[in-house]
């Protein structure tokens, strides 16, 4: 990208579309180009020579760097504001890789109970057999102060949370970790950059699914983290070394994904906030989730922090623990826009049951920890016309 004529910083937009891509002279493509290859090719044996030393860098093999994986990196480190970022095979190699760079055996994180399930299983079963202690802390951070020990090294957080859309606080949570030494890292799936900016607030590391609002298509697997550069170079190192880095062709569905993250984003909160509303005024309905919701109980800290509220709910219906997971099996099963599916922040709206998909193998206990209900039904809000999602929903709940 060319430098810009003004000083000021451009918009996410204008990022989203430019970043990490030089286009300029005659016969330039103005797409991205795919570098499909698995390695490249060296200059000499004194150029590998410097390469092995450390002295030079340059592209050697794919698992380790690739011109489209760069192009993807550079344009996710300028919509977060951080100095740079590396892409991953999936949302879960992000996370894993990011932790396992930071921890060694003996070493404690403290993450917040109300996480993607898939996360809360990597700390909950991973970490221990590697010698990392976890210990679990509710979304507001009550009592974290007495969690840290001089064995604590990370702080991991989620926010909005899956699939109860709590909010942690973000400023608080961030001058936490900076008191105690500690590193920051949240999830920044729920929101993307086009809503919430962590880095911004104080966290070190942000972590993303691009598989959900930056990529924004249900087409791709992958995963993102971005923060200093100082701290994105061992993460890169992990994964590569763990074998989770991404696929050029992932890199470009990404890369096309996010030129439209800010226009895609703007329409689904939209849409969402006409069906929250409208849920909870379904008499069938017992409770909506939604932080754009003054009912909400974090709803003040959601305009405080993010520029919108997000396209992602969940509700229950009325009814005791197994009546509710009945309505809301039928409810699901009856939906005829709305897709019956994992996976959240694609055009297409989605409703699913987080106790069969997200949150599966989690006791009683662990659910009602993260604000999972046998009957909570997650949905994800796409960018059909609002009022034939809301025809959709008043049909299935009839």
């Amino acid at each position: 990208m060319k430098k810009p004529v003004k000083s000021r910083r451009l918009g996410d937009a204008t990022l989203a579309i430019h970043a990490g891509e030089e286009r300029t002279g005659v016969g330039v493509p103005v797409g991205v180009s795919i570098a499909r290859t698995s390695n490249f090719t060296f200059e000499s044996t004194e150029t590998m020579k410097l390469l092995s030393e450390g002295k030079t860098s340059a592209y050697i093999y794919t698992r380790s760097g690739n011109p489209t994986l760069t192009t993807a990196e550079k344009k996710i480190a300028a919509l977060e504001g951080a100095e740079a970022a590396v892409v991953t095979a999936s949302g879960s190699a992000a996370i894993s890789g990011a932790l396992l760079s930071l921890l060694r055996a003996g070493d404690e994180v403290i993450a917040t109970r109300q996480i993607y399930g898939g996360s809360y299983r990597l700390l909950r079963d991973f970490l221990p057999k590697l010698g990392i202690a976890v210990r679990f802390v509710e979304a507001d951070l009550a009592g974290i102060e007495a969690m840290v020990s001089p064995r604590t090294k990370v702080l991991y957080v989620e926010t909005p949370t899956n699939p109860a859309l709590r909010l942690v606080d973000l400023r608080k949570a961030a001058a936490f970790a900076k008191k105690w030494g500690l590193v920051s890292m949240v999830d920044n799936t729920f929101a993307s950059p086009a809503l919430q900016k962590p880095l911004s607030l104080g966290f070190d590391l942000v972590l993303h699914s691009g598989s959900k609002y930056l990529s924004g298509h249900s087409d791709v697997i992958a995963g993102a983290a971005a923060g200093s550069a100082a701290l994105i170079r061992p993460v890169r190192s992990t994964v590569a070394e763990l074998g989770g880095s991404m696929d050029p062709e992932a890199a470009f569905l990404l890369i096309r994904g996010m030129k439209t993250l800010e226009v895609r984003v703007e329409r689904q909160c939209e849409n969402a906030m006409e069906v929250a509303r409208f849920l909870a005024k379904h008499q069938k309905v017992a409770r909506v989730h939604y932080p754009g919701l003054t009912s909400h109980p974090d709803y003040a800290l959601a305009k405080r922090q993010m520029r919108r509220f997000g396209a992602m709910m969940a509700f229950e219906l009325k009814g005791g623990p197994q009546a509710s997971l009945a309505a809301a099996r039928r409810f699901c099963d009856r939906v005829q826009l709305f897709l019956l599916a994992a996976s959240l922040g694609g055009v297409e709206s989605l409703v699913v049951l987080p106790i069969y998909t997200s949150h599966v193998n989690m006791s009683e206990d662990e659910l009602r920890a993260a604000g999972v209900q046998l009957g909570t039904v997650r949905v994800s809000i796409g960018l059909e016309d609002s009022a034939d999602l809301i025809d959709d929903l008043r049909q299935a709940l009839a």
